[in-house]
């Protein structure tokens, strides 16, 4: 499927599909937008190569894992980011590339699904206004993708301190299961924020003949985007580090507890050791054994038993061990 949106040098809007490109060639002053949604076949390839978009970034917004970027050309500067298809609750993401190349007078988006912040701006009034300057639309676009992981991040705020809370309490195996899937999910988010964030940072800092560089009026909307994709990963490093430590503080308080039950099995051997031998010795069938034939060797050898006992516990208590 592919759209078009025209806004005359007179300040007049169209919607459209590919035939306001015509348009947009012989007005004047004229600002495109054409937004491509699907795969791009010959047909959409040859539309975007006569309209001065590299041959080589057609084929990086073809490639589905291939790793966000900026690239500045002669006619165009092309953007390739992580949008997003689907982010739940549990952190589980499909992100879908977005392809942008933004010119002084043209705006190109190609997505093979449906991407919801180009639908946000593609549907809302304000776009009218932005159309105006494309490279503040896509600045504004990328903004609101990395609004959209924010916000999912934040919620799991909640989620991490529920998960906390029930280790102190319950130090469940099911805990620990949520804790290294979670940990898992937000590795992978790191490193496409890890992305992101290099991106704005060279879009701040370096910027580009169509993207905006130096303090020019794209600059505040440079700043917005760079300090959000920079709070978005050290977010979450510190989401992903905390559920790290969960993990460990859930395997070292196991640990210390198997420590507590060995060390009261040890002293409960230790006690019944010495009972064991001396029950072992008199226990033997031997005829002549002169402690059998004492009248009394039945309460002796009990009452040595008790001895041993309370003196093996009495030194446990003194060491602390009890």
């Amino acid at each position: 499927m592919m759209r078009a949106k025209l806004l005359s040098a007179k300040g007049h809007y169209q919607s459209g599909d590919e035939t306001l490109v015509n348009q947009w060639h012989e007005q004047a002053g004229s600002t495109l937008w054409l937004d491509i949604e699907g795969e791009l076949d010959e047909q959409t390839q040859a539309l975007l190569l006569s309209l001065g978009c590299d041959p080589l970034s057609l084929f990086d917004s073809t490639r589905v894992r291939h790793p966000p970027k900026v690239e500045e050309f002669e006619h165009n500067t092309y953007i390739l980011f992580r949008g997003i298809s689907h982010f739940n609750d549990e952190l589980e993401l499909q992100p879908m590339p977005v392809g942008m190349w933004i010119g002084k007078s043209l705006l190109i988006t190609a997505h093979p699904g449906k991407a919801v912040s180009v639908a946000h701006f593609w549907d809302a009034e304000e776009q009218q206004k932005l159309l105006v300057t494309p490279n503040i639309l896509a600045l504004r676009i990328l903004h609101y993708v990395a609004g959209r992981y924010l916000d999912k991040l934040m919620e799991f705020e909640d989620t991490l301190a529920r998960l906390e809370d029930s280790l102190l309490q319950d130090r469940t195996d099911t805990v620990m299961k949520e804790l290294i899937v979670y940990r898992s999910r937000l590795r992978k988010l790191r490193r496409i924020f890890n992305y992101h964030q290099a991106l704005a940072e060279q879009i701040l800092h370096n910027g580009t003949v169509h993207l905006g560089s130096g303090k020019d009026t794209s600059l505040h909307t440079r700043r917005d985007l760079f300090d959000r994709c920079e709070r978005l990963h050290t977010l979450c490093s510190m989401y992903y580090e905390l559920c790290g430590d969960l993990v460990e503080s859930h395997i070292s308080i196991t640990s210390h507890q198997l420590n507590n039950t060995m060390k009261i099995l040890t002293i409960i051997t230790a006690i019944f050791v010495p009972l064991g031998f001396l029950a072992g010795v008199y226990g033997m069938n031997f005829e002549y054994m002169p402690e059998l034939q004492f009248r009394y060797s039945y309460f002796i050898l009990l009452g040595v038993m008790a001895t041993c006992a309370g003196t093996m516990l009495l030194l446990f208590r003194r060491l602390r061990w009890l």
